[in-house]
């Protein structure tokens, strides 16, 4: 069964903690002003990195989500009740090229 979309990230994270790569690189959750969420993933020195993701758009009334990457970061931006949802982007991104979630 996959880890939920928290657990996932979380996971991931704990995965790239070396003793230099959290000294750099990270994972910022910050609120925007319009209201919603904004979450920017570091992908240098992972896995992921260089990976690219076109910029993709899903709304549905109020809810909306915004994902993508530039290789560098993963780009996460989505209404207030949509986290969870747009971290599920972010699991999908990384289960599709292979940095499954391990504690």
């Amino acid at each position: 069964m996959p880890l939920d979309a928290l657990s996932f990230l979380t996971a991931w994270y704990t995965s790239q903690c070396d003793g230099d790569w959290e000294h750099e690189y990270g994972i910022r959750i910050e609120t925007l002003d319009n209201p919603g969420w904004s979450v920017e993933v570091d992908l240098e020195e992972t896995g992921l990195s260089g990976a690219i993701l076109d910029r993709t758009e899903v709304t549905n009334g109020d809810s909306w989500i915004q994902a993508w990457s530039d290789g560098s970061v993963f780009h996460l931006r989505c209404g207030p009740a949509d986290l969870v949802s747009a971290l599920e982007r972010f699991r999908d991104f990384a289960t599709l090229y292979g940095q499954e979630g391990r504690a």
